[in-house]
């Protein structure tokens, strides 16, 4: 298109200016619009950058005239370059420039936590995309055969972090803002927080930041263009985890949506000019700032005969077809970059004005660890493809070690095998309980070892038994062997005496300093609901606002498979969490203030031995919130034992040992079981092979409190049921 600087400028600040006249936000506009940024076939707009940049105008508008001074600079010196390109030899082809890049994948231990191979696939289609190293480039239509130009720009992972830690280039952060991707900003705070790697500044002219979440405000990806301070993180792209490469959660035809990110971040703009929308018949007189792209208004598939601006170019002296194929356009069949989009890159990656100069030099190179491959043993780690797990069930560990690692040792108590030389191997667990894991790998000359302190949690295949009734009354911390909690920050749930709907004691998160959309559950163990007829699940909550602006909400979660997966049953939003009036102060609640919550869709996907529901608080800056009483009243049909005869428990009541006799029709093994009245299993006891005729066993059950308790007799899946009183 032709090079209009000034038209340019102008449009890129009229939307925040003319929408705050009409009074419509760009947010409003943007949302009454985005359908013309989705591609075909897809659910998300493909690209936010233009509206991002102009959401972060309106919200600060300082900064408007300090991107323009900028963008104009870039907009002289890409001109200057053009009338004479020995006025920026650096950015003339001959040298190959590298961009250290680091990816922070912010995640719930769902699908957006990618995997190593599908980050290094998506750094590998970047260095194939802009060393025109794509084959397809050579299939170009016929209009542009010879045009698809090599940007001689390079990307590597950086291993070195800002406090000289060695790493992988990718860092972790467990946070519920991968959902909540409306505001960057937040989730940049997220990994500067709580990343697994280093937690700070990663400066933005020594690393390219790439944010990889479930959630970035609803495109696939979006950056800020050069133009504001290259310092900060804020100087960074952000993508959607199924945007990522072609393997994992991405796939071939969105794998190029980051090839498309870096054009922007290095200052190219959308064929059809600075907005978000293909498809508008008023972009033909729009600009994208470079001579050898056509005029168009943009496309959402691949239409190769595509000609949606009439007149001649200056350029080409005739009328020419729109490049469906360019990176910067929304086709499924992107495959070049022009001469001209790569002058105006190199422009951008060797000026000073776009504070993008310093990451590709020499000495940075060298100080973020991406001037060369790493070679040196640096650091044992690993992964699970999940941590809590049934007895019975298995794991697939996945070595995350480097530099050229050639051996590992693993070490896994209470696993089976409880030792392996394999890379990634498959490990089962046959007892409950809370287990390391252990990793030692080598290079030939060195070792370095990881262990990992209570990393897998493994819980009976038959929990507690359904009906049962908890008011946390006998219960002084979290978690115990029947409740766990998995918190993000510094608040937590706990155990408090601070409240109570009944009795004088709760669960709560004392939220003084108050969370914000972070993710705290409070979970079960396993429950058994085997020959269940019917469940209902109801708690009491007790929660306040402070705001009519916090999103503090509370949702209910199901496991029919102990935790491998749930599905929400129940959600109590922002609208109508509080039962009680906001308030700043440190909310208690009186009597009147707590309220029931009756869960029915407890159905029969759930009614075997491995149950479990969470009560998931999701903070928006709210107050304080409790839980009490929470109750599983559940209708169990389970069908008495015929062959046992005869049962006879004596003394009953008693202090000391309870004497259970019973009479074998049959030969079978035999667990006898208690149960205090709240369903917790107390004592399980075991007999293999007992014979016909009559038994007698005991229990000792001196050391429980005064009260009514529950044997069971249970034998092939059927049972027997007697009440005895400890004095």
């Amino acid at each position: 298109m032709k090079n209009i600087v000034i038209a340019l400028a102008v449009f890129i600040f009229a939307l925040p200016y003319y929408s705050q006249v009409n009074g419509n936000s760009v947010k409003e506009i943007r949302d009454a619009q985005r359908h013309l940024g989705i591609r075909q076939g897809e659910e998300l707009e493909y690209c936010g950058t233009h509206w991002k940049r102009m959401e972060l105008i309106e919200k600060h508008p300082a900064l408007k005239e300090l991107y323009q001074k900028h963008h104009n600079s870039l907009e002289e010196k890409f001109k200057s370059f053009q009338e004479d390109r020995s006025s920026n030899v650096a950015a003339e082809r001959g040298v190959v420039y590298t961009i250290p890049v680091v990816f922070h994948v912010l995640h719930q231990n769902t699908a957006e936590n990618i995997s190593f191979d599908q980050i290094e696939d998506a750094v590998s289609i970047l260095n194939r995309d802009f060393r025109l190293n794509n084959t397809d480039a050579g299939s170009v239509n016929a209009n542009f055969i010879g045009m698809p130009a090599d940007a001689e720009i390079e990307f590597a992972l950086a291993t070195i972090a800002p406090n000289g830690d060695c790493f992988n280039g990718v860092t972790r952060t467990f946070t519920y803002y991968t959902y909540l991707g409306d505001d960057g900003g937040d989730q940049i705070q997220a990994v500067i927080d709580g990343n697994d790697v280093y937690n700070g500044n990663w400066p933005g002219d020594e690393y390219l930041n790439i944010y990889v979440a479930s959630d970035i405000g609803g495109a696939a990806g979006y950056t800020t263009n050069p133009g504001w301070s290259g310092t900060g993180m804020g100087n960074g792209i952000w993508i959607q985890h199924g945007y990522v490469g072609s393997i994992g959660t991405g796939s071939v035809q969105r794998s190029r949506s980051l090839t498309h990110e870096v054009g922007h971040w290095l200052n190219l703009s959308h064929n059809w000019g600075p907005n978000n929308n293909p498809g508008n018949a008023s972009s033909c007189s729009d600009d994208d700032g470079v001579d050898d792209t056509p005029e168009c208004i943009g496309v959402t598939t691949c239409n190769l005969s595509s000609n949606t601006c009439s007149g001649d170019n200056a350029y080409w002296g005739f009328n020419q077809i729109d490049n469906v194929e360019n990176y910067m356009e929304y086709s499924y069949c992107s495959k070049m970059f022009t001469q001209g989009q790569v002058d105006r890159m190199r422009v951008a990656l060797t000026s000073s004005a776009g504070g993008r100069n310093n990451i590709w030099k020499a000495a940075n190179l060298a100080a973020v660890g991406a001037d060369a491959p790493a070679t040196d043993l640096c650091k044992a780690d690993f992964n699970a493809d999940k941590y809590e797990i049934c007895v019975g069930s298995s794991i697939e560990f996945e070595d995350l070690s480097f530099n050229n690692v050639s051996g590992w040792s693993w070490t896994f108590p209470g696993g089976t095998p409880s030792t392996s030389t394999n890379q990634n191997p498959t490990v089962v667990y046959n007892s409950p309980g809370n287990y390391d894991v252990t990793l030692e790998v080598t290079d030939g000359s060195g070792t370095v070892t990881a262990t990992k302190t209570a990393y897998i949690l493994v819980m009976p295949s038959t929990g507690r038994t359904a009906p049962f009734s908890e008011g946390f009354e006998s219960i002084w911390s979290l978690p115990d062997p029947e409740w766990l909690v998995d918190n993000q920050f510094g608040q937590q749930w706990e155990v408090g005496n601070v409240a109570a709907a009944s009795g004088s004691r709760s669960v709560w998160i004392d939220n003084s300093v108050p969370n914000s959309a972070t993710d705290d559950s409070f979970i079960s163990n396993t429950i058994n609901l085997e020959n269940a007829t019917s469940a209902i699940l109801t708690f009491k909550y007790a929660f306040a606002r402070r705001s009519a602006s916090n999103t503090d909400k509370l949702e209910v979660w199901a496991s029919a498979n102990c935790g491998q997966s749930w599905a929400l049953r129940k959600n109590i939003s922002s609208a109508v969490v509080g039962t009680a009036p906001e308030q700043n102060g440190n909310f208690i609640p009186t009597a009147s203030e707590w309220q029931e919550v009756t869960v029915t869709n407890i159905n029969s996907t759930y009614w075997n031995s491995k149950f479990r529901f969470k009560i998931v608080y999701v903070g928006g800056g709210g107050n304080n919130i409790y839980l009490d009483d929470i109750n599983l009243d559940a209708v169990i049909n389970v069908p008495e034992v015929d062959w046992v005869k005869d049962v006879n428990i004596y003394p009953n009541p008693t202090q000391d040992l309870a004497n259970i006799e019973f009479n074998l029709l049959k030969s079978t093994d035999i667990r006898v079981e208690l149960y205090d009245m709240v369903g917790k299993l107390l004592i399980s006891d075991t007999h293999l092979g007992r014979s016909e005729g009559m038994h007698r066993l005991n229990i000792d059950v001196s050391e429980l409190t005064s009260g009514l308790y529950t044997i069971k007799i249970v034998a092939d899946g059927a049972q027997i049921s007697r009440k005895i009183m400890v004095n």
